[in-house]
């Protein structure tokens, strides 16, 4: 079997001859298996898949979209003091299955996380502190759904597949574009639909124009009450030593909707 990836990246880094002196000296293409993956079919990546493959089978894939049209987007602009109010708010009416909080920093997540917490959600906590074993438990509880909500830093949740997540929230727009279609491109999965919101607070908003561009659409902006967001709130808890989670099991129907039409 001979397996060649990004075959127009061989030409474009100059490999293509080094690739068909390997292909010489191997049995005929007649007496193995080829398979041939490159982003795109140019000329010269079909000649080549004519030189070393016999009949062979030609399998597009339609063009990835920068967001799956699967996830609802949605944008606030909430000031820095309703800022957690409204993701609380958001999170009762909601009621997520399974989502995961995004924040810049891991001092915010660990912020979150206090206030979360203190509310009876059961939250887990990850950023790059955590150690690898403990990392494992941690997503391992939040994919058997013994935690509901995982709050995570990018750094953290870089190449996580965990299935089944209905909503990801971006408590930080993020600084990097990319970022953001990595983020909410962990929901709304193999067919399942999901949804994204975004909070776009004074210090973070600065970062909107760069995503819009380039994801190629503008995120539907929503409003709220300022009046009717939670205001019955416990005190955060601090975070003194490891922790995987808190609060008990969730129980009963969410609260009365408090957004504004």
């Amino acid at each position: 079997m001979v397996v060649l990836d990004e075959a127009d990246r061989m030409y474009d880094l100059g490999f293509i001859k080094d690739i068909r002196w390997l292909f010489r000296r191997m049995p005929p293409a007649n007496q193995r298996l080829n398979m041939l993956f490159s982003a795109t079919l140019s000329y010269r990546v079909r000649e080549l898949a004519f030189e070393q493959m016999n009949n062979a089978e030609y399998i597009e894939v339609e063009p990835e979209q920068k967001t799956g049209h699967r996830i609802k987007e949605e944008l606030f602009y909430p000031s820095n003091e309703e800022k957690m109010r409204l993701l609380q708010t958001l999170i009762e009416e909601e009621w997520p299955d399974r989502a995961i909080i995004f924040a810049n920093t891991k001092h915010r997540c660990e912020e979150i996380w206090g206030h979360l917490a203190a509310d009876g959600h059961r939250v887990g906590l990850l950023t790059g502190d955590v150690a690898q074993k403990k990392r494992l438990r941690i997503l391992d509880e939040f994919t058997r759904g013994d935690l509901d909500i995982l709050v995570a830093t990018d750094v953290a949740a870089r190449g996580l597949h965990i299935p089944a997540v209905t909503h990801v929230f971006n408590y930080d727009l993020p600084d990097d574009c990319e970022d953001y279609v990595h983020r909410i491109g962990r929901t709304g999965r193999a067919g399942a639909s999901g949804h994204s919101i975004s909070l776009a607070c004074e210090e973070y908003a600065l970062n909107l124009p760069a995503i819009e561009t380039y994801i190629g659409h503008s995120i539907p902006v929503s409003k709220y009450n300022p009046d009717a967001l939670m205001t019955d709130l416990p005190k955060p808890l601090r975070l003194t030593r490891p922790r995987t989670g808190n609060g008990p099991r969730r129980t009963g129907a969410p609260r009365n909707r408090r957004r504004s039409g």
